[in-house]
């Protein structure tokens, strides 16, 4: 479970739940998300695992998330099955006798462990990085400062008491959020700040001048970094993402496979395609190699790892990845599936994996409906700024005509 208020409470009745149907449960406490992950992939015997979160949504808010046997998360489909079966009643209910057991265990060394192994640990020591890490009051408190202290760093925490309450900031590790961490990175002079989201599959970062680097910018970072080390290769990431991930993939020799929004569709289609990497423009990074799920405190250690091996802080290393102007808007959407029909009509070119992506040679447009609100959410990205408000125009006279 993660740290907020009512998580003692949902995973309690999570577990009468599965007891009842005479299952046993492994009790792992409080960790973030893809602690919970690595343990199942790593564990053969274990068929899956449920996580108590509402990763990085607002303090109110609270729900359950699915585990599969290798780590990943449920697929759309998996979780629409498990949603029927609830509904028809189709599972059983033990006997008194039979009704499951409940044991616990701490996974978090094996965690911290599994990530060591996966990057050049003594080429970080060797670099004596001083790194500030905004734990948010999340569920990395019980990892993430320990793991950049066994990678030899001087690590400053903030933040750093688990608190469902969250008192020092909303859980969501976006810039409006993370003022505290770029002044703290600023006053300290440190080489890396780090904040997480409230279950840590998730982390953005502040570079040593203390300015926030794009999630996007990150991506394409680390993309192009697996890709030249890869020789090449597939990356795998959603159609909101920035053109400087493709840009940059592309320079280093690889292709960008798009997918629709969300990380169990991009961990999916990395298997599929053995991907060398993947994510999100939300700070949601992929290591294959590592779990085929987000994984925030792998992110900071894996940037780490290339400001160790190049010899340069984060400011130079993302200097050469291409810059882009991106907006946003939303508009009333009651009739998705006429938007959607008249979108394919309009642009026929376009990609259809998740509403449309428009690419030009000097930005790209993305129309898609709402999957939870009567809505069209418009993403415009340009070269410069009056590129990407054309391009949004563009796309709402096309969902205004479209529509009536």
């Amino acid at each position: 479970m993660d740290a907020r208020i009512s998580s003692h409470m949902f995973k309690n009745a999570v577990i009468a739940g599965v007891t009842s149907t005479g299952s046993d449960v492994v009790d792992l406490g409080l960790i973030p998300t893809p602690a919970l992950q690595y343990y199942i992939k790593i564990n053969p015997k274990i068929p899956g695992g449920i996580v108590v979160t509402a990763s990085h949504n607002p303090k109110e808010y609270n729900g359950i998330k699915f585990i599969q046997d290798d780590g990943r998360e449920f697929t759309r489909e998996m979780d629409e099955e498990s949603e029927r079966m609830y509904k028809n009643k189709t599972y059983r209910i033990a006997s008194w006798q039979d009704v499951g057991q409940v044991y616990t265990e701490d996974c978090k060394r094996l965690y911290i462990d599994g990530i060591k192994e996966k990057v050049d640990a003594d080429a970080i020591a060797a670099k004596s990085f001083k790194v500030v890490v905004d734990c948010g009051n999340g569920a990395c408190c019980v990892t993430s400062p320990q793991l950049l202290k066994e990678l030899g760093c001087a690590v400053v925490s903030i933040n750093a008491h688990p608190d469902g309450r969250f008192p020092a900031r909303n859980p969501e590790p976006v810039e409006e959020n993370v003022e505290q961490l770029k002044n703290v990175v600023a006053e300290t002079n440190a080489n890396l700040g780090v904040a997480h989201d409230g279950d840590a599959d998730r982390a953005t970062f502040v570079d040593e001048k203390g300015r926030f680097v794009s999630e996007d910018v990150i991506l394409a970072l680390m993309a192009k970094y697996y890709v030249e080390n890869s020789g090449g290769g597939v990356v795998v990431t959603p159609v909101s993402s920035s053109r400087c991930v493709e840009d940059a993939v592309k320079a280093a020799g690889g292709e960008v496979v798009y997918t629709p929004v969300g990380s169990p569709v991009v961990a999916e289609t990395m298997l599929k395609t053995r991907a060398v990497f993947g994510g999100e423009g939300n700070g949601g990074l992929i290591f294959p190699e590592h779990l085929l799920a987000r994984d925030g405190a792998m992110s900071a250690a894996k940037i780490l790892e290339l400001m160790a091996l190049e010899g340069k802080p984060l400011s130079e290393l993302v200097k050469d990845i291409p810059k882009y102007h991106t907006i946003k808007t939303k508009v009333p959407c009651r009739d998705k599936l006429k938007l959607l029909k008249g979108l394919k009509e309009e642009f026929p070119e376009a990609n259809f994996a998740d509403g449309a992506r428009i690419d030009y040679e000097d930005g790209w447009l993305l129309i898609r409906p709402s999957g939870t609100e009567p809505i069209a959410r418009i993403f415009a990205e340009g070269k410069t700024e009056s590129r990407a408000k054309e391009l949004l125009e563009i796309g709402m006279k096309a969902v205004k005509r479209i529509l009536g």
